[in-house]
C-alpha cells in the first residue's frame, strides 16, 4: 500500500509542477504540442504494425542505456544487480527467492529511470534555480533511495538464511 502511494506520489508531482508553470485555462497548456493536441479534428490513428511496435522496444532499449551511460548512480545500480545476481547463483536459491529478487531489482531499476525521466523534465523546465524544482527532484531522488533501502532488506532476508546454513 505505501509503495502505491509512493509511486503515486512521484506521478503526480511532476503533473502537479507543470500545471503550476503552465497556463491555468487549459490542462494540455505545459505539453510541447498543446496547440496539435487542441486541434478541432483529431489526428488518424496509425494501425498496429509489428514494426512499429519493434520501433518502440528499440527506444526503449535506447532510453536504458541512456540511463547507464548518463546516470552515476545507475553505475552503482548495476553493480548491485550483477552482485545480486552472482549472489543468487552461487548461494543457489530456489525459484520463490529469485522471484523476491527479480522484483527487487526492477522496482530499483524502475524508480531510477523514472527519476532520471522527472530531472530531466525539470531542467528543461526550469534551467535556472528553482526551490520548487529542487524539492521535485529531492522527493525523486527520495523515492529512489526508499527502493534501493526496500530492495537490500529484501536481499538480507533472502541471502541470510542461505549464508547462515552454508558450511
Amino acid at each position: 500500500m505505501i509503495c502505491c502511494a509512493l509511486l503515486a506520489l512521484v506521478f503526480a508531482l511532476p503533473i502537479g509542477l507543470m500545471s503550476r508553470l503552465g497556463s491555468k485555462g487549459n490542462p494540455l497548456a505545459w505539453r510541447l504540442d498543446a496547440p496539435m493536441l487542441l486541434q478541432e479534428e483529431p489526428a488518424p490513428r496509425s494501425r498496429f504494425t509489428l514494426a512499429a511496435r519493434l520501433r518502440s522496444f528499440r527506444y526503449a532499449g535506447g532510453g536504458l542505456l541512456f540511463l547507464l551511460r548518463s546516470e552515476h548512480n545507475a553505475w552503482l545500480h548495476f553493480a548491485a544487480t550483477c552482485a545480486a545476481i552472482g549472489a543468487g547463483l552461487v548461494l543457489e536459491i530456489d525459484s520463490v527467492d529469485w522471484r523476491w529478487i527479480a522484483a527487487a531489482i526492477l522496482w530499483v531499476w524502475s524508480a531510477e529511470a523514472f527519476n532520471t525521466a522527472i530531472e530531466r523534465i525539470c531542467n528543461i523546465v526550469s534551467p535556472e534555480p528553482d526551490e520548487r524544482i529542487r524539492v521535485v527532484k529531492d522527493v525523486a531522488a527520495g523515492a529512489v533511495l526508499v527502493s534501493a533501502t526496500g530492495a537490500a532488506l529484501i536481499g538480507a532476508f533472502t541471502f541470510l538464511p542461505y549464508i547462515v546454513q552454508s558450511p
